[in-house]
C-alpha cells in the first residue's frame, strides 16, 4: 500500500476501491481530486472513508487531491485534462457539466455503469439531484456532496423579539414583517443586530438568488444549457425584494459576502441567514445559542436552488480505471459512508436508502434541523447552469451586485445582463 499526501499537507492513506459487490480483478492506479466548498471536517472525513476503503481492497492505488474550492478544482481538473493528464475521477460542481461536455473531458457514466444492477443503482438517488446530472439522454455525473441552502434562525433572538421560535418566516413579506422586530439598535441608534442577511456578491449571491426566482415561479436556466433567462418578471421581482430588505431597515445595505455571513450569524449579527446546508455540522459544533432551520421563504411559495458536487469520470482513462471508478462512485456514496460524510459535513445525502441507515437515523433524530433540506428538495430546481457558465453568470453577479449597492435599477441591470448572456450563448443555438 502506497502512503500519499494530498495538496492540503495533510497524509491520506489510500488504497483500492470497492463497491457493495465483488473487487475489480484488474489493479488500476486512480487520482481523484476533491474539492471543499463550506466549513466543514471535509478533509478529515475524506481520509477516514478512504482509509476505510484502502483496507478493504489493498489492490488498487489512488492518489486523492485536495484541489481547493470547487471553481479551483475545476480549473485544475480542466489543466490537467488540456494537458493530457486528467484525474480519473473528481468530485466537481453539478453546473460544471455543460463546461466539461464541451471541453470533451468526461465520459458518461451510463456509458459505463450498464448493467441492470448499475441503472438500478442509478436510479436510487432523489430526482433532484439527478436532474443536473443528465444531458442529451445520458448520466454524466453521480450526486455526493449535494445541497441546497435553508434559512438558519436564532430562536433566543426570536424570543427576545417576542416572536414564536418554533416559527420562522415563510414568505417574503413575513421576513420583513419579523426582520423589523428582529433588528436591535444600541443606545446611539447603530445596528447590533440585523433582521437577516441573504449574501449578495460573487457566486454565492448568484446561487441564493436563484432561490429567490424559483419561489416566484421561473427559473434562471433551462435544461438546454443555452438559455439564461435574467429579464423576466421574477428576477425583477426577486432583486426589488433585495433592494426592499435593506430599504425597510431589515438586512443592513450594501453587498453582502457569502463567506462571512455564518461568523456573523454566530457572532450574534443578524438574527437569520441563508447559507448551504453544507455549513450545518460548523453552525451546530459553535453556536452558542438555540437555533433552528427552514426553508428559504418565498415570494408566492417554496422556492430554493439545488447545489453542490457531483462524481465525474475523465475520457482519458483505461477500462482498468473506468471500472475502479465506478467502484469507487459506489463505495463512496453507499448508503453507510454516504451517511458518514452527511453526518460529518452537512451535506443532503443524495439517496433514501442512507437516510433509512441506523446513523442517519439517529443523526437526524438528534439534530432534526437536517431533515429541513431534504424536506425543501421538492420545491428544489436546478442550479443556474449555462455553456460558457463562468462568462454568462458574471452577467448576472455584476446585475445584482450593480443593484444592491445602489449603481442601478433593477430592471437596468437585468435587461444589461440578458442582453450579454444572449450575446455568448448566440453560438449554442
Amino acid at each position: 500500500m502506497m502512503r500519499l499526501k494530498c495538496a492540503s499537507a495533510m497524509p491520506l492513506v489510500l488504497g483500492a476501491l470497492i463497491s457493495g459487490g465483488a473487487a475489480s480483478v484488474q489493479a488500476a492506479d486512480l487520482e481523484f481530486y476533491f474539492p471543499v466548498g463550506v466549513n466543514a471536517p471535509a478533509v478529515a472525513t475524506i481520509e477516514e472513508l478512504t482509509n476505510k476503503w484502502a483496507a478493504q481492497n489493498p489492490q488498487h492505488t489512488v492518489k486523492a487531491v485536495y484541489a481547493g474550492n470547487y471553481e479551483e478544482t475545476t480549473t485544475k481538473a480542466l489543466t490537467a485534462a488540456q494537458a493530457g493528464d486528467p484525474p480519473q475521477v473528481a468530485v466537481l460542481l453539478s453546473i460544471d457539466l455543460f463546461t466539461l461536455v464541451e471541453e470533451d473531458v468526461i465520459l458518461p457514466i451510463s456509458d459505463i455503469a450498464t448493467t441492470a444492477e448499475d441503472q438500478a443503482w442509478m436510479d436510487g438517488f432523489y430526482p433532484a439531484f439527478m436532474s443536473d446530472s443528465r444531458f442529451e439522454g445520458k448520466t454524466y455525473s453521480i450526486p455526493f456532496q449535494r445541497s441546497t441552502p435553508v434559512l438558519y434562525f436564532n430562536k433566543d433572538a426570536f424570543r427576545a423579539a417576542g416572536l414564536d421560535p418554533e416559527t420562522p418566516p415563510k414568505t417574503w413579506d413575513e421576513m420583513i414583517e419579523m426582520g423589523k422586530k428582529l433588528v436591535v439598535k444600541d443606545d446611539n441608534g447603530n445596528v447590533t443586530q440585523w433582521g437577516t442577511r441573504i449574501p449578495t456578491l460573487g457566486l454565492g449571491g448568484a446561487w441564493l438568488f436563484g432561490g429567490l426566482v424559483v419561489s416566484k415561479g421561473d427559473v434562471l436556466s433551462t435544461e438546454t444549457g443555452t438559455e439564461a433567462r435574467f429579464d423576466t418578471p421574477a428576477t425583477t421581482a426577486a432583486l426589488e425584494f433585495l433592494v426592499q430588505l435593506s430599504d425597510e431597515g431589515v438586512m443592513q445595505p450594501g453587498g453582502i459576502s457569502w463567506g462571512d455571513t455564518p461568523k456573523a450569524f454566530l457572532e450574534g449579527q443578524t438574527a437569520s441567514m441563508w447559507t448551504s446546508t453544507g455549513n450545518l455540522a460548523f453552525i451546530n459544533e459553535n453556536a452558542e445559542f438555540d437555533w433552528g432551520v427552514g426553508f428559504l421563504p418565498g415570494g408566492d411559495g417554496p422556492g430554493a436552488p439545488l447545489g453542490g458536487g457531483n462524481f465525474y469520470i475523465f475520457k482519458e482513462t483505461t477500462d482498468e480505471e473506468r471500472e475502479a471508478a465506478l467502484d469507487f462512485i459506489k463505495f463512496m456514496t453507499a448508503p453507510e459512508n454516504a451517511a458518514r460524510w452527511s453526518i460529518a459535513t452537512g451535506y443532503v445525502a443524495p439517496r433514501p436508502d442512507t437516510w433509512e441507515t441506523p446513523e442517519m437515523k439517529a443523526y437526524s433524530e438528534k439534530l432534526p434541523q437536517a431533515l429541513v433540506a431534504l424536506d425543501q428538495l421538492p420545491y428544489a430546481y436546478r442550479e443556474f447552469a449555462t455553456f460558457q457558465r463562468a462568462k454568462v453568470t458574471q452577467y448576472l453577479v455584476d446585475a445584482i451586485e450593480s443593484v444592491v449597492t445602489g449603481g442601478s435599477t433593477a430592471a437596468e441591470a437585468l435587461a444589461k445582463a440578458q442582453e450579454g448572456a444572449d450575446s455568448v450563448l448566440s453560438d449554442y443555438k
